[in-house]
């Protein structure tokens, strides 16, 4: 019986018409290689909404029942991948999501620990990403947006026992076509080659 991975990314949002990471974990789930045999990979782009994530990452998990929940987002002033190793329990009151809204307390779980360690290997994940020759660093800031809030979801579903891996990385902007984009190093092929080594590292420790 096939094992099966979820590999998401986000749509656009605020500032972001282009978000690099949902046509990354489309073709993630696309690339052949020995090591995906016997792997069903499952894609989703979830809104940018806190509602979109409350409602469907949860749905996900008791359907797809997954190995490995791989999270891709943007993280646009940023030039490395980023692999996160915690969501930190804040929510921001100044940036609303693509629905328009803005969360009413300024913590995702009033009374939790300040924050919530990510159930991945995070350091074989780095090493991995950087062996394909693409710049990458380990991450202690999820940030305060959607990306984060996403982070603290999973690492409470790891923590519940929902689920064996839940790894999130952050990508930066990437050039597109032959349009030069000042300050933008990487390409989508870059983060693809470095998407597939993580994603890889990952099937191996979730075995």
């Amino acid at each position: 019986m096939p094992r099966t991975i979820v590999i998401t990314g986000f749509g656009p949002f605020p500032g972001a018409p282009f978000n690099p990471s949902e046509p990354l974990a489309i073709e993630l789930a696309r690339r052949r290689h020995p090591a995906f045999a016997n792997v069903r990979r499952v894609v989703h782009v979830f809104r940018v909404t806190y509602e979109a994530i409350d409602q469907e990452l949860p749905a996900l998990i008791a359907r797809e029942k997954p190995a490995a929940l791989i999270m891709f987002g943007l993280a646009s002033r940023t030039k490395h991948v980023r692999i996160e190793t915690r969501a930190r329990n804040v929510l921001t009151r100044l940036v609303p999501d693509a629905d328009g809204q803005i969360p009413l307390a300024s913590a995702i779980a009033p009374g939790a620990p300040l924050a919530l360690s990510l159930r991945a290997p995070a350091q074989r994940l780095l090493m991995a990403a950087r062996a394909t020759g693409v710049p990458a660093v380990l991450s202690h800031d999820a940030g305060h947006y959607l990306c984060n809030y996403l982070c603290w979801r999973a690492a409470e579903a790891a923590g519940a026992g929902a689920l064996r891996l839940a790894a999130f990385i952050h990508v930066p902007g990437v050039r597109r076509a032959r349009i030069q984009h000042r300050g933008l190093a990487l390409s989508l092929d870059d983060l693809a080659r470095a998407g597939e080594a993580i994603v890889r590292t990952a099937l191996t420790t979730a075995r």
